[in-house]
């Protein structure tokens, strides 16, 4: 009997920990790089994720973020990732158009009716084609801003008002249907669209509502159309040299930190934001926040109908798979997160 307790003592002494990574492990430094500012709630949210990973992992993964385009612009993010610019990086996938066609079906207006559902149904749709699409990185969480509309100078009710004006679109999906509808692009980032709008090189943009707060853009514009109209596709992309660098059980703590209930989280806080930027700038005296009538929605909805007959043709162009078994799959998978415009 004293045998067989030395026994099991000897063996429990050389199993590591139970958990996910152990103390043996070496300590991991991840560089985070962000495009928005660190008022942008985008921030703290990566620094809850970046904080539990290290949680998880024992206190070997550590993370330094880096926000405000410290380490590169926002359009070269992808890039930085596959790169190893950064180890870590978040993509609008809207900055390069043309470039991740799959992912783009997310952008198409009046399909995804708010972030919080919407993201992890976006997250539960695109991970079987993630890997296809976005080579040379790893995608571990995709996600969307709750539904932005147009902020413009003057009032626009129906789709004829848009033409002639200059518009500054939030993706490639959106610069589409501003050209659809007569419109000019002006293609800039976030962080310099208030400049273009102040500058009068654009009439309008299409944001979400706090944003336009929190980049200025409410100083410069002053009528918001109150109608969900688009969301704009994110992805946090991980370098796979900085995941090589990782002890199997530390990889194991980043896969648990790239799941649809993750990017549910990474945009929770940001829809809430967003929501109230509707509210306060509805109550701002001589700001517009106005509604349409249903004929006026009506004929925004016909208007956007063919978004989706140019982004199929973009999916077989690219040979990038079935669009009709793409766009079924992604519907489906926001009806269960009760996400359909």
């Amino acid at each position: 009997m004293r045998k067989t307790v030395l026994a099991v003592l000897m063996a429990a002494a050389i199993v590591p920990a139970a958990g996910p990574a152990v103390a043996q492990d070496k300590t991991v430094n991840l560089k985070v790089s962000l495009w928005v500012p660190p008022a942008h709630p985008l921030v703290p949210a990566t620094q809850a994720w970046a904080a539990d990973i290290e949680k998880a992992s024992g206190g070997t993964i550590k993370s330094t973020i880096f926000p405000a385009q410290q380490l590169g612009k926002a359009v070269d993010h992808y890039d930085m990732a596959r790169n190893g610019i950064a180890d870590i990086t978040y993509v609008n996938r809207g900055y390069t158009p043309g470039r991740f066609p799959i992912i783009a079906l997310g952008e198409i207006p009046f399909l995804v009716a708010n972030a919080k559902g919407g993201s992890q149904a976006l997250h539960e749709w695109y991970q079987r084609y993630a890997e296809q699409e976005m080579q040379g990185v790893r995608v571990c969480t995709v996600f969307a801003h709750d539904p932005g509309t147009f902020h413009m100078k003057r009032e626009i009710r129906t789709p004829d008002q848009i033409r002639g004006l200059r518009i500054r679109a939030a993706n490639g999906t959106i610069a589409q249907f501003v050209t659809s509808l007569g419109g000019t692009n002006v293609q800039v980032s976030a962080p310099e669209a208030r400049e273009v709008l102040e500058r009068g090189i654009a009439d309008g943009i299409t944001f979400p509502w706090r944003s336009i707060m929190l980049f200025g853009i409410d100083r410069v514009v002053s009528y918001s159309m109150d109608v969900p109209l688009y969301v704009s596709m994110f992805t946090v992309a991980i370098n796979p040299a900085a995941l090589q660098r990782m002890s199997p059980a530390q990889r194991a703590v980043m896969d648990q930190h790239c799941t649809p209930e993750w990017s549910r989280r990474m945009a929770s806080g940001w829809a809430d934001f967003e929501a109230s930027g509707r509210t306060m700038l509805s109550e701002r005296q001589g700001y517009h926040v106005y509604r349409l009538n249903p004929p006026e929605l009506e004929q925004w909805r016909q208007a956007a109908a063919p978004l989706r007959a140019r982004w199929a043709d973009d999916v077989r162009r690219a040979n990038a798979g079935n669009p009709d078994e793409i766009y079924d799959a992604l519907v489906q998978a926001l009806r269960r997160q009760e996400a359909t415009n």
